[in-house]
């Protein structure tokens, strides 16, 4: 899986590829550029720049270019790695470079944006997403086909939570059903307690 992402009127400076953990004594300069395995369940750690789920990262400056700046990503048998071209020369730079990520089947692709304190604006132009054919021994392809949750080789993670599996035809259809019964039936006793307030209102007044 290869993606190429094209950004506008940006600069990113890279230094090499940085694979240090979480240190209060460590700074980094912003932007910055980190990579994390996720399903969903991990959230990012604001307060210390997401360094407890960080795979690599490399320092972007990314300020008041007046050229088209480029970053890939690539993902080919458990190997991450990003590249950026960054000073309008079409040479690439590398960023981060991580072995061993075990990701699932079924991707999905997006762009957000958050900031601090302070106010920024970025522009992404385009995605460009690209299929790698990659040949796997019959053995590679089970382990593939067998990844649940993503993970890094050598690497410990933050726990994170399975993702539930979908319901099936039978179960939805028993969830309606009995949801359905217990409100019919919820209704009728409603009604003949109602009914039953009435007659006792009644026979005070005569």
């Amino acid at each position: 899986m290869g993606m190429a992402w094209r950004s506008g009127t940006q600069r990113i400076g890279c230094s090499q590829a940085q694979k240090r953990r979480y240190s209060p004594g460590v700074q980094r300069v912003f932007p910055y550029i980190s990579a994390m395995v996720n399903n969903g369940s991990l959230s990012y750690d604001h307060e210390r720049d997401g360094r407890p789920t960080e795979l690599g990262g490399c320092t972007a400056i990314v300020r008041n270019l007046h050229y088209d700046t480029f970053l890939v990503i690539r993902y080919v048998k458990r190997h991450l790695t990003i590249m950026m071209d960054i000073d309008g020369k079409h040479e690439w730079r590398d960023c981060i470079e991580v072995p061993g990520v075990r990701l699932p089947r079924g991707y999905y692709f997006g762009t957000s944006s958050i900031t601090g304190d302070l106010s920024d604006n970025h522009d992404v132009i385009s995605l460009k997403l690209f299929e790698l054919t990659v040949e796997r021994t019959p053995e590679e392809e089970k382990l593939h086909r067998d990844v649940f949750l993503p993970s890094v080789d050598n690497m410990k993670l933050p726990e994170m939570t399975a993702p539930l599996p979908p319901l099936s035809g039978l179960a939805l259809f028993l969830i309606v059903f009995f949801s359905l019964v217990f409100s019919v039936f919820a209704i009728v006793i409603g009604i003949i307690l109602y009914n039953k307030w009435q007659e006792q209102s009644r026979k005070r007044f005569y």
